[in-house]
C-alpha cells in the first residue's frame, strides 16, 4: 500500500472527509486529495500530525514494503490486536440484534492494556444493536501480509472520565467533534476478548 492509500484508508476508517482532514492539518482539500492519489507527498510536519491524529507510526505511513511477513506473537494481547488493526487502517464489527446480523466498518480502536476499546456515536444503530445483544465479532484484513485477525467477545458501554480522556488523547479530532454538550453522543465500548486468532 502506498502512503496515499494509507492516508485515505485511515481517513475513511475514522469517518473524516477530505475537507475535515484538510482543516485539521491546515491545508487545502486539494492537498489531501493529491496526497491520497500519490500525486504529492505530505511535508514532514504534516506526517507527524497525521501519525498523531490517526495513532499510527510515521514508519507505517512511509513504509511501502510489499510481501512483509508479520511476526506471530507468542500471545495475542489487546495491544497486539490494536497494532494489527491499525496496520490495516480499519476493522469490521459484526453485531446481531433480533434475527438480523449486521456488519459495519469502523476505524477507531485502542487498548487499555487489558481489553479493546471501540469508539462510535450513540446515535448510530450499532449502539441499539449492542443494547439488545452484547456479543460481537471484529475482523480486519491486512492485504500486505494476507492475514486476518478475528476477535470474538462481549461489548460493555464504558463511560468513566479516565476512559474518555484516553480516547481523546488517542483521537484528538474527537475533542472538536464532541465538544462540551455533544460529548453525550460519544459512545465507547469495552470489548472483553473471549477468542482471538491471526491467520
Amino acid at each position: 500500500m502506498t502512503t496515499g492509500e494509507k492516508i485515505a484508508n485511515l481517513r475513511k476508517g475514522n469517518n473524516i472527509t477530505q475537507e475535515q482532514l484538510a482543516e485539521l492539518l491546515g491545508v487545502t482539500r486539494q492537498s489531501v486529495s493529491r496526497w491520497e492519489m500519490d500525486l504529492a507527498f505530505p511535508e514532514t510536519e504534516k506526517l507527524i500530525r497525521l501519525s498523531k491524529l490517526f495513532a499510527c507510526s510515521i514508519d507505517y505511513l512511509l513504509s511501502e514494503i510489499i510481501g512483509r511477513e508479520m511476526q506471530e506473537p507468542a500471545e495475542i494481547t489487546a495491544d497486539v490486536c490494536v497494532s494489527f488493526i491499525r496496520e490495516c487502517g480499519y476493522f469490521f464489527l459484526a453485531t446481531c440484534a433480533g434475527s438480523r446480523p449486521r456488519l459495519r466498518p469502523l476505524g477507531m480502536v485502542l487498548s487499555d492494556g487489558e481489553e479493546l476499546l471501540i469508539i462510535t456515536d450513540s446515535r448510530k444503530s450499532v449502539c441499539s444493536d449492542l443494547a439488545q445483544n452484547c456479543g460481537v465479532e471484529l475482523a480486519s484484513y491486512d492485504p500486505v501480509s494476507g492475514k486476518w485477525i478475528r476477535i470474538s467477545g462481549t461489548a460493555e458501554k464504558e463511560s468513566t472520565p479516565s476512559c474518555h480522556n484516553m480516547v481523546f488523547s488517542a483521537y484528538p479530532m474527537l475533542r472538536k467533534k464532541y465538544a462540551e454538550s455533544r460529548e453525550i453522543f460519544l459512545a465507547i465500548y469495552r470489548i472483553y476478548i473471549e477468542k482471538v486468532s491471526i491467520t
